[in-house]
């Protein structure tokens, strides 16, 4: 178990970085790439609808859903894990309100909403599945 987490710690960290990154990026690394267009954003899927009028951006759900199963794995058996939980929430809303100042980037609340849905999903798999075991 103690060889995974070597692994692990460096690859939460790793996609802390390339999270960043990408965020903070002033266009769309993946567009440049894929379409050779800065301003195209690739969908891995849909928007995904919560009800009639309030969509989750399903990149940023599942961005914020791999890092923080990253994190509460690295991190399970410490007692940071309350850090990592506020650490992880944060995150995810101070990447967003910051595309309010980089340019060829917007704020968008569905955006937001994926980052925090992600983090609150994996938070409450972890404290139910706690619960149990």
């Amino acid at each position: 178990m103690k060889y995974i987490n070597k692994l692990l710690i460096p690859l939460f960290y790793i996609t802390n970085l390339l999270l960043i990154i990408f965020y903070l990026y002033p266009g769309s690394i993946f567009g440049c790439y894929l379409y050779n267009n800065c301003q195209i954003q690739p969908k891995i899927t849909a928007d995904i609808m919560i009800s009639s009028n309030l969509f989750i951006s399903s990149n940023h759900f599942y961005a914020f859903i791999l890092l923080s199963v990253l994190g509460f794995f690295v991190y399970r058996n410490l007692k940071v894990m309350k850090f990592i939980i506020v650490y992880l929430f944060l995150l995810s809303i101070i990447l967003e309100l910051l595309h309010i100042v980089i340019p060829n980037r917007t704020f968008e609340w569905q955006d937001i909403f994926g980052n925090i849905l992600g983090v609150v999903l994996v938070t409450t798999i972890y404290k139910i599945k706690g619960k149990y075991v």
